[in-house]
């Protein structure tokens, strides 16, 4: 290599050294910060992504407290003043409830974070249009999404989400698109209580299908078929103390050497030895055991949800 190809080559590679540290810069903006947490009375919120590669990659959690994000009583008025009862009605409910958006794009590399940020940004627009025209978040925002990452992005890029609404009160709602469903710690049993999967429904990811019930379906053609609408499932936290555990596939597929799941062989008992600390806490012990266990392979994203009285 003369010495002239050896400077062009130093010199792209700095281009694309300022461009990844810019791409990193922009996807770390959208991170949320613990002034995003959702605060409801009786109810402790506390959660986190463990990037694979240390920066950023394709897991991503969206807070959504409704009172904190938006100024809902102004909304109220206004449909009110439109007599749109109904909506003043559903948005009234918001004050007693939010909401939490988990989501992991197909991959784990730096730049899987364009696709977090794309749906960052298409989700929390879409939230605009729903509270002005529904007073809540509906199923329909997901077939909207699920299209528009379905006719953008590569048949091999896809998204899991799972969004869920936690009232106070401990009832919890949530729409799952190829996520893994979350776990119930009861307090008063001391144990992982199983969750029936006739009360449960999980669809395809987002982007993978074109949605069945589209209005433009006759415009697409897709040889795999159509997914099926998106539906609404429920949990109800019956007891103070009890913990709710979101989490990406990262954290319920880790695994040691010997084959052993962290999830299977150590989450009961820590949850277990440590149900009386608070959310935060929780959360700190299962990622740091977690990585005791073994060194993660993937991005690592846990949410805890409490009821506190």
């Amino acid at each position: 290599m003369t010495q002239e190809e050896a400077s062009e080559r130093d010199s792209k590679l700095s281009v694309f050294e300022r461009e990844m540290h810019n791409f990193q810069k922009m996807a770390l903006r959208i991170k949320p910060s613990s002034g995003e947490l959702p605060r409801l009375d009786g109810i402790d919120i506390f959660g986190g992504t463990r990037p694979f590669n240390g920066l950023v990659g394709g897991d991503h959690i969206i807070y959504v407290d409704f009172s904190q994000r938006y100024d809902l009583d102004s909304r109220i008025e206004r449909a009110r003043k439109q007599r749109r009862h109904d909506v003043a009605r559903i948005l009234e409910r918001n004050k007693k409830r939010s909401g939490l958006l988990l989501a992991d794009v197909s991959g784990h590399h730096v730049t899987d974070a364009l696709m977090s940020a794309m749906l960052h940004q298409a989700f929390l627009t879409g939230i605009l249009y729903e509270l002005e025209f529904n007073g809540e978040v509906t199923p329909m925002l997901f077939e909207i999404l699920n299209n528009r990452f379905y006719n953008s992005s590569s048949i091999d890029k896809f998204i899991t989400i799972l969004y869920g609404e936690i009232y106070q009160g401990g009832r919890f709602r949530f729409l799952c698109a190829g996520h893994p469903m979350p776990k119930v710690f009861s307090y008063a049993f001391d144990k992982l209580v199983s969750i029936s999967f006739q009360r449960v429904m999980s669809r395809q990811p987002i982007g993978t299908l074109p949605s069945k019930g589209d209005p433009d379906l006759s415009r697409q053609f897709c040889r795999l078929g159509y997914k099926k609408e998106y539906t609404i499932s429920e949990i109800n936290l019956m007891g103070v103390g009890d913990i709710l555990l979101l989490f990406s596939d990262g954290f319920s597929e880790h695994m040691n050497e010997a084959g052993e799941l962290f999830i299977e062989s150590r989450l009961e008992s820590l949850l277990y030895e440590n149900k009386k600390a608070a959310a935060q806490e929780i959360y700190e012990i299962l990622i740091n055991e977690l990585v005791r266990f073994a060194p993660p392979a993937d991005d690592v994203t846990l949410v805890v949800i409490k009821r506190v009285d």
